[in-house]
């Protein structure tokens, strides 16, 4: 964890990426890309860069869940790479919960940690939607 984030989620990331053998680090988000909190990243550029892309392949998650299974929420998207996975997953209102971890890894085992971590802090986790700053024209629709 690097200054400026919040001291009382680093007993949290960090529980779980020593607790699952082979785990590389752990990050909270928004859902709109901010990194909140991580371990096991080196800067906070390379977490904010894992955060947008996190934010985006579940972003991407929900909009197949409108468009091809009736609304369904998104439980988890699993990234399969060459030596790595990376597992994102909804972790309370407004935040999301990226984890990734060498290709030993147990995936069932790390799904199953996120689950039980977030089910067991998810009212602490939620990111409350930000509000347009007084005075600004940005207009989304133009």
């Amino acid at each position: 964890m690097h200054a400026g984030q919040p001291k009382n989620l680093d007993w949290l990331l960090a529980g779980l990426v020593q607790r699952v053998p082979y785990t590389r680090s752990a990050l909270l988000l928004s859902s709109d890309g901010l990194a909140k909190a991580f371990d096991g990243l080196e800067t906070a550029a390379e977490a904010e860069h894992l955060a947008a892309l996190a934010s985006g392949l579940h972003s991407l998650a929900r909009s197949a869940g409108v468009q091809f299974a009736a609304g369904a929420d998104v439980r988890q998207v699993v990234v399969e790479l060459d030596t790595a996975l990376l597992f994102v997953c909804a972790a309370g209102s407004g935040a999301c919960l990226a984890v990734l971890a060498d290709r030993d890894a147990d995936a069932a085992v790390l799904g199953y940690e996120m689950a039980m971590l977030v089910k067991s802090v998810r009212p602490y986790l939620a990111t409350p939607a930000r509000q347009q700053a007084a005075g600004s024209s940005f207009d989304p629709g133009r």
